[in-house]
């Protein structure tokens, strides 16, 4: 079930090899059996020596079966099929891709081949079908043999010269792409005819689009029928439209799901092998789903069952996607419900979505994988029914009727182009391609006489938010308007450790050999504290392919993404990153799934359709024991009462559901506070955040920055320039300061003051949803188990809080206390101020710098317990199996610490009153312009004149 088509063949074949063995001889049992065994010489001795005598003075017969088999290659290949054809309770997993090694191998059986049919047909399959494209190392190889085949410098034997140009253009873009370009100008026409027909289709040619124009206009009329096809856009004409009538069989989940769900996170490990992850996902037991073993492998058996139905299946839920953008929670539903991609091993496109509502993410991964995603009422629908959706009438029917089930609208009139082009990314560089051919032909530049356009801006308004004027001047404009479609710079982009295999595999897959973004870093915080096998090959190998392409790119145990790319942003400017929280204290962010994060870095934009605007503004003062963590609940506190957000599921209402957070009234907020209620905007599935500060918190901040990416450099990190350019861009805006402001007539969806006068007790997320919120006097004297303070919503700040509570407590405390701070700076900081023997005389378990139990990836908690955590989001096992999870501030998690239950709000105020009068000592940030150890560092380190002018370029385009 876990089965393409493909793989069926490949499994059939691997097991008919394994039964030829079983019938064969004595002798070659033997061999078999060293060969199965890994036997080096057994394998060596049997390619070079025993298989000539073997075939020499064996019957016919024998020397047929012998033939079958023989090839050390298909025997260790067979091997892997086999074996996981046993996963997944057998219901078995498609083979991984051949990696470089075995490519080589391959092409080395090939170049040798023997005179059996079966075998070299199976030979020439698999260097056809099981070569990720692109430019992955394996695509390297295959691709070098074949451009060395169709140049006429290698011997043909299996594969033609012919043959090898039809291959060339199945790659996609990359390492093909140089050799195709070559033979427009072959001297065989059919060759260089060849050549431009896979060319035609072929995409990823970035500057070699360039080359094909010269050939042109130097008189190649093959490079001009190239220009031609890609003017007349048939890469998108060619592929079948979507259908008027699309009937699928619904598969629904009731609730909410969220990417956990579709990704746990305990299987993180596994995201970039798609068809094994896929296993996990639904792995628990909800309503409706029925799991092959609950907690450990989906329900694999109950989709085999509707499929059996006959028709694709369509992924049906209440809220969808909410939580991380996860590449990996699309792939996964796509692995069971799209379509196969021919010459693409492991990854499918296409299928369909539907949501009550779909978290925007998610939404907008769907579209770059080719999905058709729709929002509508899904109340009339159950898993089971077969339906008809009519796309472009906006209805679903029972199949086979006119009863309507549901009404919808496209989120864009674009979407129907983009599943047809395949998603949309591809959709966005062929009609780039394609406007370019147009203008390098003499031809009008307009598409639209084929393509459906974003519609542009309507009249325009009285006035512009910070968001909409941040992303204009991203797109070289004033503003822009909620739901005009633009394709802001991306000047600063990030990627984490369980999401960067896959931005590292898509980066692949879009041919990219270096980033235009101005600034690109990976971190390693997810991973770092208790890495699996596959993570330290991650730790080891991904910094140089982030390195290589001119990113920067951090160090396992150097703690959270997000504490230190903050560090490296630029005022008032745009970015992205593949992890939900990348929400930029200053500036804007727009997180995406790993695809769309890979075309930002690669590209250096980002497509956007400018969302809708929710104001937030604060005003009063902030009472004696309010923290800012009540600051960010205050907010889904107060939309709920205003009747703006609700936590039920079915039909749910979310006012932040993919528009822009702004918060406005709390201008003097240091940065790294400022953090703590953008960073939150992601668990109320916002699609951005902007928070207006005064110039003074944001100078501070910059000051300091600039000394620790210097002493970044003094340290080794790279790529040196990059940090060199960010240095001379911070220091550009330092020597005159300026910041956007709103315009006062701009128009929002919605306002929700919040007047901090009247906040006077902390407010908590309550168990398994972190919008669902709660004053503590509702909750107080819950009995706690566990307690969690770290994650990205941390700051030094609050260990220091922790720490002073921590200290007049009695030993040992009645829970188990976990605290991870966010950087190894803020770690070392914390051991010199001696708040790391607080804790540890407390009991705590100190971690590694970095997400440690936030996410469940790593270390959890015990199962069914309670705890009080300031992690980021406590959706159901997250944390921990059955647990159920408060989120607050670590000042409220340091007290139910002490006391084994959440405070009364009384006990609550007379701890804290212990630490507001110590505020000036306790809530002290990181300055690093103020620790002696980094600016001598910094002071070694010259930034030079080209990484200055280059910043200035930068800073005026």
């Amino acid at each position: 079930m876990l089965f393409n088509r493909a793989t069926h063949v490949l499994l059939r074949r691997a097991l008919a090899s394994a039964a030829i063995k079983r019938n064969a001889t004595a002798s070659l049992s033997t061999l078999t059996s060293n060969i199965n065994s890994g036997s080096t010489t057994s394998r060596t001795n049997l390619r070079h020596t025993s298989r000539q005598h073997l075939l020499n003075k064996s019957s016919p017969a024998f020397s047929s079966v012998y033939r079958r088999w023989a090839s050390s290659f298909l025997a260790s290949y067979d091997e892997h099929v086999a074996e996981r054809a046993t996963m997944a309770a057998g219901h078995g997993i498609a083979p991984k891709p051949l990696d470089a090694a075995q490519v080589s191998t391959l092409i080395e059986e090939i170049k040798a081949a023997s005179g059996d049919d079966a075998e070299n047909a199976r030979f020439v399959e698999l260097l056809s079908e099981r070569v990720p494209p692109g430019v992955d190392e394996a695509a390297y190889v295959k691709a070098s043999y074949l451009s060395a085949l169709a140049l006429g410098e290698e011997t043909p034997t299996l594969i033609s010269r012919e043959k090898a140009v039809e291959l060339l253009g199945t790659m996609q873009g990359g390492y093909n792409v140089a050799t195709l370009v070559t033979l427009l100008s072959d001297s065989d026409s059919n060759i260089a005819s060849l050549a431009a027909d896979q060319l035609k289709s072929t995409l990823l040619v970035f500057d070699a689009f360039h080359d094909v124009v010269e050939l042109h206009n130097g008189g190649n009329t093959v490079a001009t029928s190239v220009l031609e096809s890609w003017a007349d856009a048939e890469w998108y004409l060619n592929k079948p439209a979507v259908p008027d009538k699309m009937t699928v069989t619904v598969f629904k989940v009731s609730g909410e799901t969220n990417t956990d769900d579709l990704s746990p996170a305990q299987d993180a490990w596994s995201r970039p092998d798609i068809p094994l992850h896929a296993v996990a996902m639904l792995k628990n037991a909800r309503d409706g789903i029925e799991p092959v073993q609950d907690g450990e492998i989906g329900p694999i058996s109950q989709i085999a069952e509707l499929q059996a139905k006959g028709y694709p299946l369509a992924y049906v839920g209440d809220v969808v996607g909410t939580g991380s953008s996860r590449k990996s929670a699309t792939n996964s539903v796509l692995w069971f419900m799209g379509d196969d991609i021919p010459y693409v091993p492991n990854i499918k496109g296409g299928g369909v979505c539907i949501g009550g509502k779909i978290a925007p993410i998610f939404f907008n991964t769907m579209e770059d994988s080719g999905a058709l995603p729709l929002e509508m009422d899904v109340s009339g629908m159950n898993t089971g029914d077969v339906i008809d959706i009519y796309p472009k009438l906006g209805k679903v029917c029972v199949t086979g009727t006119d009863e309507v089930v549901s009404e919808f609208e496209l989120k864009t009139p674009v979407i129907l182009d983009e599943v047809r082009a395949g998603g949309r990314i591809p959709l966005i560089i062929g009609r780039g391609i394609t406007t370019k051919a147009r203008v390098a032909l003499g031809r009008d530049s307009d598409i639209s006489d084929i393509f459906k356009l974003p519609e542009g801006p309507g009249a325009k308004p009285e006035g512009y938010t910070l968001a909409q004027k941040m992303v204009g001047k991203a797109c070289g404009l004033e503003g822009v308007v909620p739901g005009q479609y633009c394709e802001p710079m991306m000047t600063s982009v990030g990627s984490q450790d369980t999401t960067g295999p896959m931005t590292r595999d898509e980066l692949r897959s879009l041919a990219c050999l270096g980033f235009s973004a101005d600034l690109v870093m990976q971190s390693f915080c997810h991973t770092a504290a208790y890495p699996k096998p596959v993570d330290v090959v991650t730790h080891h190998t991904l910094p140089d392919f982030i390195r290589t392409r001119g990113g920067i790119s951090l160090r396992p145990g150097d703690g959270i993404i997000h504490s230190w790319l903050n560090r490296m942003l630029l005022p008032d400017t745009v970015g992205t990153g593949g992890d939900s929280h990348t929400r930029f204290p200053i500036g804007i962010s727009f997180p995406a799934g790993s695809g769309l994060v890979a075309f930002a870095a690669a590209t250096g934009i980002m497509p956007l359709d400018m969302p809708e605007s929710v104001l937030v503004r604060f005003s009063g003062t902030m009472q004696p024991g309010i923290t800012l963590r009540d600051l960010v609940q205050a907010i889904p506190y107060t939309a709920i009462q205003m009747g703006l957000l609700t936590t039920a599921k079915q039909n749910k209402k979310n006012i932040f559901s993919g528009r822009v957070l702004e918060i406005e009234g709390l201008p003097d907020l240091k940065c790294e506070q400022a953090f703590e209620l953008s960073d939150a905007s992601a668990e109320r599935s916002a699609a951005g955040c902007t928070i207006k500060l005064n110039k003074e918190p944001i100078i501070e901040y910059m000051n300091s920055n600039v000394v620790m990416l210097k002493w970044m450099i003094s340290e080794g990190y790279g790529d040196a320039r990059t940090l060199e350019r960010r240095i001379a861009r911070m220091e550009e805006w330092l020597a005159n300061p300026q910041l956007m402001e709103p315009d006062a007539k701009a128009e929002y969806a919605a306002t929700i003051d919040i007047n901090l006068d009247e906040l006077k007790e902390p407010v908590l997320a309550l168990p398994n949803d972190p919008d669902a919120s709660a004053t503590l006097s509702e909750v107080q004297n819950t009995k706690i188990d566990e307690v969690f303070i770290g994650s990205c919503m941390t700051n030094i700040g609050h260990f220091r809080a922790a720490g002073k509570l921590l200290k007049g407590a009695s030993t040992p405390i009645p829970t188990r206390l976990w605290v991870s701070p966010p950087t190894k700076m803020d770690e070392s900081q914390l051991i010199d101020e001696g708040y790391y023997s607080i804790f540890g005389t407390a009991g705590a378990r100190t971690e590694m710098p970095g997400c440690s139990l936030c996410m469940g990836n790593q270390a959890r908690v015990a199962p069914g317990c309670t705890v009080v955590s300031t992690s980021t989001r406590n959706f159901p096992n997250r944390l921990g199996q059955g647990s159920n999870v408060y989120l607050a501030s670590a000042e409220l998690a340091a007290i139910a610490a002490i006391e084994g239950r959440l405070p009364t709000v009384e006990e609550y105020q007379k701890y804290m009153a212990e630490v507001d009068a110590t505020a000036s000592d306790t809530y002290r940030y990181l300055n690093f312009d103020e620790l002696p150890e980094f600016v001598e560092s910094a002071d070694t380190v010259e930034i030079s004149s080209e990484m200055k002018e280059a910043a200035q370029r930068l800073g005026a385009s």
